[in-house]
């Protein structure tokens, strides 16, 4: 059990780097290609995988609507305005608006599978969205920029392929879901990058690109398929809890490697974030919601 929680560690801590590593890409890659060449590279990883492990599952007829879907809205659009988002929004306040993930979820599974929601998840909801005031305004006047914007798109994206995903795995198993929205993700990012952007803007550098592929294969393949097997050992609850640490993990990162300085408002509110999506999604508060799958699908938290 210790192993399973360490590993469990290891990719929280990977995936909140994954918001100071996106930062340093955007600056050598425009948004939207690097969205499609990270999707290729980690498109290829899952191949891979699935062809040696033989998980390369055909999907029945009923399910492609669904998963075109997901690929369109849960990986092409949320990529594309992840890495749009950290062009100008701080790595940290990108990350702890996207620990809202699953507030947004439960709210989403209410309306499209009628789960009842609680005084806990109400009470919750609002410490949260207190946090995140903290987290916008950081001491100062509220502001929405772009940036902003992006995240939350990336953030509600997230939490719609999450209700997406929670249905598919009653029939497949979460490669053959990964693998999928990924091809058809990559197939509507692709045509859109070559049109709007040139070959000019990629990099010339070597490093740039060993970061964009080691982190693409890493964080988005090896961490994705360890976090998906883990969890059948753990359990969903107590690897969900990990999740809480990603914004922590990239303050810290952000230090370290960007010197980026940590506000007291980025505390405050991430705090805050973090005790109202806990109080919201506690089986203690929340009784009459079914424990939600907290299955990896190439994303970014």
């Amino acid at each position: 059990m210790v192993r399973s929680y360490l590993l469990l560690l290891f990719c929280v801590i990977c995936w909140g780097s994954n918001f100071i590593f996106g930062a340093i890409l955007v600056k050598e890659f425009p948004p939207i290609l690097l969205s499609a060449l990270r999707l290729c590279f980690i498109l290829l990883f899952i191949a891979f995988y699935a062809l040696v492990k033989k998980k390369w599952k055909m999907v029945q007829k009923k399910d492609w609507f669904m998963i075109i879907l997901l690929g369109l809205i849960g990986t092409c659009i949320n990529q594309w305005s992840f890495y749009s988002a950290l062009e100008t929004t701080h790595p940290t306040t990108s990350a702890l608006i996207l620990a809202l993930a699953p507030l947004t979820t439960s709210f989403l599974a209410s309306i499209f599978l009628k789960e009842r929601l609680t005084k806990g998840f109400v009470l919750g909801s609002i410490i949260a969205f207190i946090g995140v005031f903290f987290v916008i305004t950081n001491g100062q006047k509220l502001h929405f920029t772009v940036g902003l914007l992006w995240i939350f798109l990336t953030m509600i994206t997230f939490s719609i392929s999450i209700i997406m995903i929670k249905k598919l795995t009653e029939s497949y198993e979460s490669v053959t879901i990964t693998l999928y929205s990924n091809i058809i993700g990559f197939g509507g990012l692709l045509p859109i990058a070559l049109f709007l952007e040139t070959t000019i803007g990629l990099s010339r550098e070597v490093m740039p690109w060993i970061l964009l592929i080691v982190t693409a294969i890493v964080m988005h393949g090896i961490c994705t398929l360890i976090w998906n097997h883990q969890i059948q050992n753990v359990g969903a609850s107590k690897a969900a809890m990990f999740l809480n640490l990603e914004p922590f993990v990239a303050m810290l990162v952000g230090l370290i490697v960007l010197k980026n300085n940590i506000t007291g408002s980025q505390i405050l509110g991430g705090a805050l974030i973090i005790i109202g999506v806990l109080l919201s999604t506690s089986l203690k508060w929340k009784r009459a919601i079914k424990e939600p799958t907290y299955i990896k699908e190439t994303k970014i938290f």
